[in-house]
């Protein structure tokens, strides 16, 4: 089974997601492949953060910088529900593309193993740590905790390689009709949007994998030939 995740590094439902995501696959018994995709909520956000995150939500839905601090308790507790421990009052505002390309870089250096373990890490940097996903000594020092090679990592953060493939994926969600992230695609059969609850995801890994896996039903009869011999 596949299943392929378009989110952002900077966004909250999207951590939260992928814990409840890995819940769900802790108890599922049957082999998965998960592989993330690339989406910014922000493109427009700079490579020098100017505000915080409790400034930018606060401009963004009105209410000023305070309303913006109460919208990130509300998600810091959840995401405290989740075992996790945020920083994210100490978050910036900032571009995320390049953290994406080195996403697609470790995808295909390293397959989705590999890509999976720097996803985590550029969210617990961006969350925990409340580091800046824009900047290329992070990025460099994130991506080298995973085992990517330095010389490639250069290589792509000196250049535009792998730019089309973050637009790609982007346009690949709008194509599925995606409006926000997280959005999960399992076996190119269902979609499911949002942070859901573990329990969802429990229920469609079943329903997709039993869809693609189907059980064979058995007519029984008498006139058979077995291990003891034949009934005559």
């Amino acid at each position: 089974m596949r299943i392929e995740v378009w989110s952002d590094v900077v966004c909250p439902w999207c951590y939260i997601g992928k814990r409840r995501l890995e819940k769900a696959l802790e108890e599922f018994p049957h082999p998965v492949e998960v592989v993330w995709r690339s989406y910014q909520l922000d493109p427009g956000a700079p490579v020098e953060p100017t505000e915080t995150v409790a400034e930018s939500l606060g401009r963004k839905y009105g209410g000023g910088v305070e309303a913006g601090r109460r919208m990130i308790d509300r998600v810091e507790a959840i995401a405290a529900e989740e075992g996790m421990l945020w920083r994210h009052h100490e978050s910036q505002r900032a571009n995320t593309v390049d953290a994406h390309r080195l996403l697609h870089l470790a995808l295909a250096e390293g397959g989705p193993r590999m890509q999976g373990e720097l996803k985590e890490a550029l969210l617990a940097a961006y969350f925990m740590r409340a580091e800046n996903p824009a900047d290329h000594d992070v990025l460099r020092k994130v991506a080298a905790g995973t085992g990517l090679d330095a010389s490639r990592v250069d290589e792509v953060l000196a250049g535009d390689e792998f730019r089309d493939e973050v637009y790609a994926d982007i346009e690949r969600a709008g194509a599925y009709g995606a409006t926000g992230v997280p959005f999960f695609v399992i076996d190119q059969k269902y979609g499911v949007s949002g942070a859901q609850p573990t329990e969802v995801f429990t229920q469609v890994l079943e329903r997709a994998w039993s869809e693609s896996h189907p059980q064979l039903q058995v007519v029984e009869g008498d006139d058979v030939c077995g291990p003891d011999g034949c009934a005559i």
